[in-house]
């Protein structure tokens, strides 16, 4: 049986509608969560199959409210990919995974949307991404993978929604599990709340949800193939 390592970095968002496809699958999973009080990351040698990094509501990496564990995370992931642990990553982990790989964050506000990403690579997540799927974000600044990473899919801006370093490492601007409850609950939490007007993400958030749950199947089909976590 596979074991991931799920590193958390607010109480609000998890691995939402992708918990039940890896419990299918029994693959177990643990959160670890370094916000806490005496929180910290895994080490790399307790780790297991594969690395998850997930988003941080209103934290960033790139300068103006950084993560506290950015630089550790930072360490952590880069030995990840030297040693050829699978890695996945969402929101403010794409942000990690790209600095890890010798990429880039670009400042951006925090910033919640729900709209429609593209794939831009037919074999993107071993043929298994779809052609459009929805592109749930709740994020501060944008990761810009190195050039040598492979971009798989791009948002309606034109700015990377899915990008691949590796064979096995993939970070994902937006959450493809994510469920209305996570941002609710990321409002809750944080006194900063996105900029503008959040009652069209959260009406396009609301009419996505049977999209959301059938575009993660194949997501989660290909991500499977691709980190070897079903042999």
């Amino acid at each position: 049986m596979k074991y991931l390592s799920v590193i958390q970095h607010t109480s609000a968002e998890y691995l939402g509608l992708m918990e039940d496809h890896l419990e299918g699958r029994r693959i177990r999973f643990n959160y670890a969560r370094p916000f806490t009080e005496k929180g910290k990351p895994p080490d790399i040698n307790t780790i297991g199959d594969g690395l998850v990094l997930l988003g941080g509501g209103p934290w960033g990496s790139a300068g103006e409210r950084d993560v506290p564990t950015l630089a550790d995370e930072i360490t952590l992931t880069r030995a990840a990919l030297m040693t050829g642990l699978p890695i996945l990553a969402f929101g403010l982990g794409a942000q990690i995974l790209s600095l890890a790989a010798d990429g880039e964050v670009q400042s951006t506000p925090l910033e919640f949307k729900a709209g429609i990403a593209h794939r831009v690579d037919d074999n993107a997540l071993n043929g298994y991404l779809p052609e459009t799927f929805p592109h749930v974000t709740y994020m501060r600044d944008r990761p810009v993978p190195p050039a040598y990473a492979k971009i798989l899919a791009n948002d309606e801006a034109g700015h990377p929604a899915v990008f691949q370093i590796g064979d096995n490492a993939f970070g994902f601007t937006g959450h493809p599990g994510f469920k209305l409850a996570m941002a609710e609950d990321l409002i809750m939490e944080f006194e900063e709340g996105p900029v503008g007007d959040t009652k069209e993400a959260f009406a396009n958030l609301r009419r996505m949800k049977t999209e959301i749950e059938d575009a993660l199947v194949p997501i989660m089909t290909g991500i499977i193939q691709m980190t070897g976590w079903m042999q």
